[in-house]
């Protein structure tokens, strides 16, 4: 089986994304748990457990290839002070591995490398329900801040 160094080179830069996002999940977590945030650590906890999933899925493709993952170090986590940072943060994550995967399976496509584009186009799809769950915490957010302030006013 020929090697197509385009396809490995997706297939390690999503592998290094989704470890990523564990990781700033899996912190995110933690901090809220520290600031008393419980349901926001639990979801945080959720999304590092989905991104670990699509790890999981990545390196099981690398190996059937014949590819040994080789990952990266991993960007350091963005600071943040506040839910609202870390929303923002995770926008810009979730619009990251969209374009990684919009480009990977269009590439797939085009090369006809089928198992790869599946794998690619269905973590697209997973990857823009994050991005929309993401969009709704922010505006659930808004909301309750706006709410919020009215209230100290009266």
């Amino acid at each position: 089986m020929l090697m197509d160094p385009k396809l490995t080179g997706y297939l390690q830069r999503a592998l290094n994304h989704e470890m990523a996002a564990v990781q700033q999940y899996f912190t995110q977590s933690a901090l809220c748990e520290l600031w008393g945030l419980d349901d926001a650590a639990a979801k945080f906890q959720h999304e590092s457990v989905e991104e670990l999933e699509h790890a999981k899925r990545l390196t099981r493709h690398l190996l059937t290839l014949g590819i040994v993952p080789n990952g990266a170090q991993l960007p350091a986590v963005p600071p943040v002070r506040s839910l609202r940072d870390m929303l923002l943060a995770d926008w810009q994550l979730e619009a990251d591995a969209i374009r990684l995967y919009s480009d990977a399976s269009q590439y797939c496509a085009r090369v006809h490398k089928e198992a790869a584009y599946h794998l690619f186009d269905g973590l697209l799809q997973e990857e823009r329900e994050h991005l929309q769950d993401v969009e709704s915490w922010l505006d659930d957010l808004a909301v309750a801040e706006s709410q919020q302030k009215g209230a100290s006013r009266v």
